[in-house]
């Protein structure tokens, strides 16, 4: 019985942030990170989330719902396929209210879309997006990303210098993301091994 209540309980949690995750994968995260940690998994784990879901293809709230639901089966004590199972439980959860709301939005939306409440709608949420992206940035400013000056100021150090050069790659020089992650890997490699 425990097993059904867990997969009930990650069904409707990623049912909740998939009905509530606006502004996509990115404004998902902070949504994700707050009930997933650390009743299922670690911040170290949810790290290792972040950083997985942005390296393999496809959105990146649908693939760290995957793993959170894999991680916190396998946390539970449950075995290969039944965290599987849950991966796909957490999956189709995250996307079932996008898969309603879009198809309920785009029949209304065709029909009301130039009258100004749907606009003003809009406009109220562009701002909350941004806070959201910025929730999920800040949230993934700790230790286990940065490490801290008391633990070991090497790897600080140079996790806040790639931080910055990877920003300022990205933002004035333009370089490709995929590049930048590649460089600030083999960076990682050659500086902190």
């Amino acid at each position: 019985m425990d097993i059904v209540l867990l997969y009930i309980q990650l069904f409707v949690t990623f049912f909740q942030i998939g009905l509530f995750g606006f502004g996509g994968g990115y404004g998902m995260l902070s949504l994700i990170q707050t009930k997933v940690v650390p009743d299922w998994i670690t911040t170290g784990q949810f790290t290792d989330i972040v950083a997985i879901s942005q390296m393999t293809p496809g959105p990146i709230g649908i693939n760290s719902a995957t793993y959170c639901g894999y991680m916190a089966c396998h946390n539970a004590g449950l075995g290969t396929s039944m965290s599987i199972l849950g991966s796909c439980v957490a999956t189709f959860a995250l996307v079932l209210p996008s898969l309603i709301l879009m198809i309920i939005i785009a029949k209304m939306f065709i029909k009301y879309m130039n009258t100004p409440a749907v606009q003003s709608v809009f406009n109220g949420l562009r701002p909350a997006v941004v806070g959201l992206l910025a929730a999920a940035t800040l949230l993934l400013c700790n230790k286990e990303n940065f490490s801290a000056p008391s633990e070991d100021m090497w790897q600080f150090c140079i996790s806040v210098v790639l931080f910055i050069a990877t920003f300022i790659g990205t933002k004035v020089y333009k370089v490709n993301p995929i590049h930048m992650i590649a460089m600030a890997g083999f960076a990682g490699l050659l500086l902190l091994y």
